[in-house]
């Protein structure tokens, strides 16, 4: 009896320590099922928008817009005061970029105790403000090998869609996209190629 007491506590205290963990690969398209897998474009906004509806998704009204993503943006900015995350608005857009270390771990595609923390707090802000699309970028830094640089880039946006996916965040509001080493915000030092190894989440309102 006290031999099983005792595994079942080390049971418990392995999953507490262990986490969050990516799904297997192969179940991955079948958790995507419903996100777009290409740019957040007008025209790709505007013939998803059935499907988002056809799922639940809610609109906004063009007037409700611009205050709704006050909203959003403030709730953010509030949330997420950590290093390595920046948050800026463009218009009506709310844009979250997070550099790979302030997410993921130093030596494997895995997310950080830390990026769990971040990842569930955007999801908790970006299920409450459901009335909205995401795009969610990945970018690497200046690879040789363009290829391999599209393959990390989309590999990382693909594991944070994921995880959004499995916290209450309908993949009928996403469009998941691997940029390789295109749009750099950094230089190709050291220090400048860890921050353009990054995730962007674009965030557009849902206005009918």
């Amino acid at each position: 009896m006290k031999k099983s007491l005792l595994f079942a506590l080390c049971s418990l205290l392995l999953v507490a320590c262990t986490g969050y963990r990516t799904p297997e690969r192969g179940t991955w398209d079948t958790i995507l099922r419903g996100a777009s897998f290409g740019a957040m474009t007008h025209t790709a906004i505007q013939a998803k928008t059935p499907i988002y509806l056809g799922a639940g998704g809610r609109t906004l009204r063009p007037d409700e817009a611009f205050a709704y993503m006050d909203q959003i943006e403030q709730e953010l900015h509030n949330s997420l005061r950590k290093p390595g995350i920046q948050i800026t608005r463009h218009g009506n857009y709310v844009m979250v970029v997070i550099v790979r270390d302030a997410f993921m771990q130093i030596d494997n595609p895995e997310f950080s105790d830390e990026g769990v923390r971040t990842l569930r707090t955007i999801s908790r802000i970006l299920a409450k403000y459901d009335r909205t699309f995401i795009e969610i970028s990945g970018y690497s830094d200046a690879m040789r090998d363009q290829n391999m640089a599209l393959a990390f880039s989309f590999d990382m946006a693909e594991r944070v869609a994921l995880f959004m996916a499995q916290h209450r965040i309908r993949t009928q509001r996403m469009f998941v996209i691997g940029r390789g080493s295109a749009r750099p915000i950094a230089d190709q030092s050291d220090i400048g190629r860890l921050m353009n190894r990054r995730v962007e989440l674009r965030i557009a309102p849902a206005v009918r």
